[in-house]
C-alpha cells in the first residue's frame, strides 16, 4: 500500500520546514508543488496569475503521477496548499495514484505572521511566484483556510517550536506503519 503525508497549509505557514524535518527523520521523498512548478517557469517563462495557476494544476497532477508510478509500500511527503483545488480533484488523484493511507499535517499561523514571512522572503522566491501584491490576498486566504481532513490530522501552529518527535509518534500509527 502506498502512503501519503499531506503537509498542508497556505503559503508561508512553514509547511516546507515541517516536511523537511519529517523527510530527514523518516527517509521519505518530498514532492513539493514549487519544486515541480519552478522548472516550468524557467523553460516556459513567467506569465500572469492564470498561467501560474495552470502550472500549479499541472504540477499537482505530475506529483500524483509520480506517486502512481512508484512501487507499493512507498511513502511520500507532499508539501502543498491542498485548498487550491476542489476536494474532488484531490480524491481523484489519490485514487489514481493507488494511495491507500493518508495523514495530514495542517500547518497554520496568524495572518499577520504569514504576511511578514511572505514579505521577508520575496527576494528568495522564484520570480514566477506572486510578489508583494499577493500579501493582502494571502491575509484574506489565511482567515478562511482550512485543513482537508482526509485521514488523521495533526495540527501545527508554526509560531511555536514544533516537537517533531510528537509529529513522528503520531504519524506512524496514522499511516498504519505499526
Amino acid at each position: 500500500m502506498k502512503r501519503a503525508v499531506l503537509v498542508n497549509g497556505i503559503p508561508a505557514t512553514g509547511k516546507s520546514t515541517i516536511a523537511r524535518a519529517v523527510s530527514q527523520r523518516m527517509g521519505w521523498i518530498i514532492l513539493t508543488l514549487d519544486t515541480v512548478k519552478e522548472p516550468f517557469f524557467d523553460q516556459l517563462g513567467i506569465g500572469d496569475r492564470e498561467f501560474n495557476r495552470a502550472l500549479g494544476r499541472a504540477s499537482y497532477h505530475a506529483i500524483w503521477s509520480i506517486i502512481r508510478d512508484a512501487p507499493d509500500d512507498t511513502t511520500f511527503i507532499i508539501d502543498a496548499w491542498f485548498g487550491f483545488q476542489p476536494r474532488e480533484v484531490l480524491e481523484a488523484h489519490i485514487e489514481r495514484a493507488g494511495v491507500g493511507a493518508t495523514a495530514e499535517i495542517w500547518c497554520h499561523t496568524p495572518p499577520e505572521v504569514l504576511a511578514k514571512r511572505y514579505g521577508d522572503r520575496l527576494d528568495q522566491r522564484h520570480a514566477g511566484h506572486p510578489g508583494a501584491a499577493f500579501i493582502p490576498e494571502l491575509i484574506e486566504l489565511a482567515k478562511r483556510a482550512a485543513p482537508v481532513d482526509r485521514g488523521p490530522r495533526f495540527d501545527v501552529d508554526t509560531t511555536q517550536a514544533t516537537d517533531i518527535e510528537a509529529v513522528l509518534a503520531w504519524l506512524r500509527p496514522a499511516l498504519r506503519l505499526e
